[in-house]
């Protein structure tokens, strides 16, 4: 069989795309059989009919996946709480962050997946290769210090919501009863099948989008606000610009980026570090499709809830939100007497989605420091010390709302933890991603490190300043 039969023969075996032919053809003669296809490539294209609106967004949906569940997570009770004090207490006053904030937090988040992608490894073990176990220690206590407390506002929260629907019902036996139940299911329920469920809840955050949407905004002073910073350096706002920048761009949310990356590998099969070690142009994009839509979504949930607070509760003069039914007025508009219930489902949706992203990033920093057995798509039994990470978190969570916090200031305190912590471990993350040992073709560019070392600097001042100011 001559070179361009056989040729041909596999053009018509496989049914090769026409921008495909190119590759299994040589030199391709006008003449031949062979030549007659190449030159009716551009035809063939021109004629190919064009993906439908559904068929486009299937395409869009397919490249979804750990991006947009981390940027849902980060939209948790902690975050809804911040951003409703935030707007009751100042108005529009600091409604810029949600812009602002959003371009380092995908960046930040994008360096996280680019390492897992590359190096096929989570984010502590490649501080523990690349920089010191003693410093990765320092960081995984801070990590499971913080998660731990921002799990136990999340539980105390999600009980005083449910309190709203059902008053009569203890606030004891609630914060238990979610606790355990959240427990259950991040331990038994097969990893495939849980990452759907996360992926629904994401629902849950649409209804200030929804509310801000049927209000009278005032949108000219609304956009003014939006993109034009301006901070008086009062304490209070000191520690609410700590707080939504520990809530937006959040340590638990770091590692857990990176170890669902690692864990979506698994399910493809890439079971070794050595079979994920590596990556291609088109993982890399598909990523960043991800990760910038995922956290797109969190900060326009920010923007949205910021604004109808404004124009809900600080207009009406409620500037400070100590119940859980302070923050639920601000749904009022789009509810009226059920606001109150729509307000629990956020709440408990965004609780039920954080929660296990919290323990679940404490138990991949803690097993991969200790090189023990990790990942949700193990079975218990083969990641009993993974799993006990998992259940610990949760467990002194739930004690910690029998110490009298008050839920809904404990959800602040925790997001003011996370922005305390968040400097130390950006660091590394910066360095890494920027490292060309480390990242090969895909370390940082130079706008990256920029936008990397400025958010370090931002947080890092804005960390020293709260600790002054709590002092």
């Amino acid at each position: 069989m001559t070179e361009e039969k056989e040729t041909l023969l596999k053009y018509q075996t496989i049914k090769a795309s026409p921008e495909a032919l190119p590759s299994y053809i040589p030199n391709p003669n006008e003449n031949s059989q062979l030549g007659k296809i190449t030159q009716t490539k551009e035809v063939n294209k021109e004629n190919l009919p064009k993906e439908t609106f559904f068929q486009e967004g299937e395409k869009y949906l397919k490249k979804i996946g750990p991006g947009l569940i981390t940027g849902a997570a980060d939209d948790d009770p902690s975050g809804i709480t911040t951003y409703s004090q935030t707007g009751a207490q100042y108005g529009t006053g600091l409604i810029w962050l949600a812009a602002w904030t959003y371009p380092f937090v995908s960046v930040i988040q994008e360096m996280c997946a680019r390492i897992a992608l590359v190096t096929g490894r989570g984010l502590a073990s490649n501080i523990k290769r690349n920089h010191s176990k003693k410093i990765l220690g320092i960081c995984t206590l801070l990590l499971f210090l913080a998660n731990v407390f921002n799990i136990g506002a999340d539980l105390g929260a999600m009980a005083k919501a449910v309190q709203l629907v059902i008053p009569q019902t203890p606030f004891v036996s609630l914060v238990i009863f979610i606790g355990i139940s959240g427990l259950l299911l991040e331990i038994f329920v097969p990893y495939r099948i849980y990452t759907k469920y996360l992926r629904w809840l994401v629902i849950a955050v649409f209804s200030y989008i929804i509310t801000g949407l049927i209000i009278d905004l005032n949108w000219t002073s609304l956009l003014r606000d939006a993109f034009i910073p301006h901070l008086s350096f009062g304490k209070n706002q000191i520690l609410l610009l700590t707080g939504i920048l520990g809530t937006t761009i959040s340590p638990y949310l770091f590692f857990w980026q990176t170890s669902e990356e690692i864990e979506e590998e698994i399910l493809e099969g890439k079971k070794t570090i050595r079979s994920r070690k590596g990556a291609t142009h088109e993982e890399i994009k598909r990523m960043r499709v991800d990760v910038w839509s995922g956290m797109f979504l969190s900060n326009l949930v920010m923007f949205f809830i910021i604004a109808v607070c404004s124009h809900t509760l600080f207009v009406n003069g409620i500037t400070n939100i100590d119940t859980a039914a302070d923050a639920a007025l601000a749904l009022t508009p789009l509810a009226g007497s059920w606001a109150t219930i729509l307000f629990a489902i956020g709440i408990i949706g965004t609780g039920l989605l954080a929660i296990p992203v919290l323990a679940g990033s404490t138990a991949y920093a803690i097993s991969e420091y200790f090189g023990w057995k990790e990942g949700l798509y193990r079975k218990f039994k083969k990641a009993h010390a993974f799993y006990g990470v998992i259940i610990l978190s949760i467990l002194v969570g739930i004690i910690l709302n029998f110490v009298g916090l008050n839920p809904m200031k404990a959800l602040l305190y925790s997001a003011i933890a996370n922005g305390v912590v968040a400097p130390v471990i950006l660091i590394f993350i910066v360095k890494m991603s920027a490292n060309k040992k480390i990242m090969g073709e895909f370390k940082n560019s130079t706008i990256k490190n920029i936008l990397g070392w400025i958010i370090i600097i931002i947080m890092s001042l804005a960390a020293m300043a709260t600790l002054v100011s709590l002092l």
